[in-house]
């Protein structure tokens, strides 16, 4: 049931755009273009800034260093690589992006869609390779997905809504009102729940929608639905993925059960979710970099890459199912990842 219906989310997006990025593949195998650079004596300025510190975002971090090692790019032999965090201040964005021009880095890696937002606003020249963001088109990042046309490329992070919803009312066959929490201001967020809103009006579901400015708003937020709705979605938002203990607080002491929209935001204590692995995203982009590095390509003529359906599974908390006091099908428990709260990702 869940995986037919993956591409219906993404095509409300870019429908062209997926059949081009899963053309473009995932893959991670070493290039010899790549290797051949990374000899040649050459020591390359890397500037990584990653918006926040969540576990979709850490993941992300480690994938794309490690993708650009394994293709023949490793900081200490041929990389310098300046590890950036903004503490999801965007000051702190714009000084981080002030500091990787005047340092004349030779790329910009961005993990999450603001970070690459200001880092495309610093520069048009220093080539700039994302992940974990939603829509590039959409954050007015690239021309299109299948032919950027600007010194951005990278790969996208859009989940699988519709099989997410499914998985829901497997879980939850009785629920008619569904809630979510997003960040008013994350462009991916508001395309994720753009979409959530059309495939639950197909299936004859209501949508409770709760909007908030920073973590400091999430509690609240969450403690507005209870008594509202019969189950919480969750888009792969920074603020709500930095502030998940806060939400569940509030949706274990009120049986609420809640579909992530992905793999850290379940092992920090959310019920249930169906995705992919934001280390094999960052990966991905590691390999992107790797081949632009190498002069094998620019990210003006490089695709979009989107993660295949195939790399999908579904992830359940063990300790917030018991919490909640509910029963998982055992269909769905058996082809599972059983994580519990506070594990991390191997």
């Amino acid at each position: 049931m869940m995986k037919k219906s993956w591409m219906k989310g993404v095509a409300v997006v870019a429908i062209a755009a997926m059949s081009m990025g899963m053309l473009a593949g995932c893959g991670g195998s070493k290039d010899s273009g790549a290797q051949q650079s990374a000899e040649d004596g050459k020591t390359y300025k890397v500037g990584v800034v990653q918006l926040v510190q969540h576990g979709a975002l850490d993941q992300a971090n480690q994938g794309m260093i490690d993708g650009l090692k394994d293709n023949g790019y490793e900081e200490g032999k041929n990389l310098v690589i300046d590890q950036q965090n903004a503490q999801g201040d965007q000051s702190n964005l714009q000084n981080i992006a002030q500091q990787f021009v005047s340092n004349e880095s030779d790329i910009i890696l961005a993990i999450a869609t603001p970070a690459a937002q200001v880092m495309a606003a610093a520069t048009e020249d220093i080539p700039i390779v994302g992940t974990a963001i939603t829509s590039y088109t959409g954050a007015k990042l690239v021309e299109s997905d299948e032919a950027p046309g600007t010194n951005v490329t990278g790969t996208s992070d859009m989940n699988p809504i519709e099989a997410q919803l499914n998985l829901l009312l497997q879980i939850v066959p009785d629920a008619k009102v569904i809630g979510t929490v997003y960040t008013a201001s994350e462009t991916n967020s508001q395309i994720q729940v753009d979409i959530l809103e059309q495939i639950a009006g197909e299936m004859g579901l209501t949508v409770e929608a709760r909007t908030i400015s920073n973590v400091n708003d999430i509690q609240q937020a969450a403690q507005s639905l209870v008594g509202e709705v019969d189950a919480l979605w969750l888009p792969t938002d920074n603020n709500v993925a930095s502030a998940m203990p806060q939400v569940i607080g509030v949706t274990d002491e009120n049986g609420i059960v809640t579909i992530c929209g992905e793999e850290s935001m379940v092992r920090a204590g959310g019920t249930a979710t169906y995705g992919f692995s934001y280390y094999k995203l960052g990966y991905n982009a590691g390999v992107m970099a790797a081949k632009i590095l190498s002069g094998e390509s620019v990210p003006a003529e490089m695709p979009i890459q989107y993660m295949p359906e195939e790399d999908c599974v579904a992830i359940v908390n063990t300790d917030a199912v018991a919490a909640l006091g509910i029963e998982i099908p055992a269909d769905i428990m058996e082809g599972a990842t059983q994580v519990t709260t506070g594990s991390t990702a191997e």
